[in-house]
């Protein structure tokens, strides 16, 4: 557990997390490890979805499944839990009590749910002017596509996504979604880019804003290199990006290889990163073909790209003649930028995982010991957050309305009572 002396890097901002699944929680979770106090509502008796969304389920002292699935305990991290029916006008006011102590306010509820709460940001602004609040929606707050309800895997098809992503339709591809929710994830960080923007603006000026985060938005922007190729040439020469397999558009060689068969007889692959010249030098000559490396057709990165029908088959023929284990040994000791396909089991035991701590043990007040994959970010000054699990459902729900809004236990438990929280 982190040094409770030490301090974080946000200590001092308080948020007011109304979000729900995936986008808005990743991004409080990631505020939330760098040290805000992040106080999350949730539905009475219900919570966020995702606590249901197994198995697999947590498993208490006794083997049984809890009601927290592993889904929830991935984004909810360091966290205060809070429920609250927003829809009732009671909540609604303990709400807007809470929001005269919050820095943020973050929620994704369908563009005019809010407001039809008294929640927007017009009216919450009103009570305090220093609020930052961040909307997340699947297509923002304006547009035509505004009251469509947005969701990750509609979003990577809509976004162009599915369409640069899988082997190539020659090979029998055909649309295929990434493996784990990217447009949600990316779009959870760019809101936490956002918000501690607009944090350091309220800190210079005193006033806070509204941040309109799309998941639409940020899926187009993570086209990045294949959406400047279509909008620098494609564009102008009817040329559309289109899958690659696990090659790279503009780099080559730059993609997985099969190699000579594990031992067990069963195929076997690694990935080969050549991102310069100069280190296409250093393969050819770990792959004993020099004649590759000054052939006019392939020396030069512009040239393999124009050429990769003819070189990468002639490349795929050599790596078949070693293993797996002679490459990797061969080409990292040449600086070559290569790797191994890993599965999970795999991942989590490899010791470089292991020695960068990306897994944290947790105690957790229904089962004890959990293990779960770490935060990233490595502070020197200000180490992230360690000491809060994921929360139970409303397990912080007296410490806020006590401390923060200074009721007594009698009003607390009448509001529990009319199942306001």
């Amino acid at each position: 557990m982190a040094d409770n002396l030490r301090m974080n890097s946000l200590d001092g901002i308080r948020i007011l997390d109304l979000s729900r699944v995936l986008a808005g929680p990743w991004c409080t979770q990631t505020l939330a490890d760098l040290g805000a106090d992040v106080i999350k509502i949730e539905r009475p008796e219900a919570g966020d979805d995702t606590r249901g969304w197994g198995p697999p389920f947590l498993k208490d002292a006794q083997g049984q499944d809890t009601r927290d699935a592993a889904y929830y305990l991935g984004t909810n991290r360091n966290k205060r839990s809070v429920t609250c029916d927003i829809a009732s006008p009671q909540g609604q006011a303990l709400i807007r009590e809470l929001v005269k102590t919050c820095d943020v306010f973050i929620e994704n509820f369908k563009v005019g749910d809010m407001a039809r709460y008294g929640l927007d940001y017009a009216s919450l602004s009103q009570i305090n002017p220093r609020l930052v609040y961040c909307s997340v929606t699947g297509f923002g707050q304006t547009g035509p596509y505004r009251e469509r309800a947005g969701y990750d895997y509609a979003i990577q098809g809509i976004g162009g996504l599915m369409s640069i992503t899988g082997e190539r339709d020659d090979l029998g591809g055909g649309p295929q979604k990434v493996g784990v929710a990217v447009a949600d994830l990316f779009t959870g960080m760019y809101a936490t880019v956002a918000i501690l923007a607009a944090l350091r603006h309220t800190e210079k000026t005193g006033q806070g804003q509204h941040i309109d985060m799309a998941l639409l938005d940020t899926q187009v922007a993570m086209l990045a290199n294949l959406g400047a190729n279509y909008l620098v040439s494609g564009q102008k020469e009817g040329k559309v990006p289109g899958r690659a397999g696990n090659a790279h558009q503009n780099i080559v060689p730059y993609q997985v290889f099969e190699v000579a068969p594990a031992a067990n007889g069963q195929k076997d692959h690694i990935i080969l990163a050549v991102g310069n010249d100069g280190q296409y030098v250093k393969f050819c000559a770990v792959a004993n073909c020099p004649e590759l490396a000054t052939d006019e057709r392939f020396a030069k990165n512009a040239n393999r790209v124009r050429h990769r029908d003819v070189l990468v088959p002639m490349l795929a023929k050599i790596m078949l003649t070693r293993s797996k284990a002679d490459w990797l040994s061969a080409l990292e000791a040449a600086k070559v930028p290569c790797g191994a396909i890993n599965n999970l089991a795999e991942v989590f035991a490899d010791p470089h995982v292991r020695s960068r701590e990306m897994v944290t043990t947790w105690d957790h007040p229904a089962s004890g010991p959990v293990d779960l994959v770490s935060s990233p970010m490595k502070l020197s000054a200000t180490p992230v957050r360690r000491d809060l699990p994921p929360p139970l459902l409303g397990e912080h729900t007296h410490d806020v309305l006590r401390d923060l809004l200074h009721m007594d236990d009698q009003a607390i438990a009448k509001l529990r009572a009319q199942h306001i929280i």
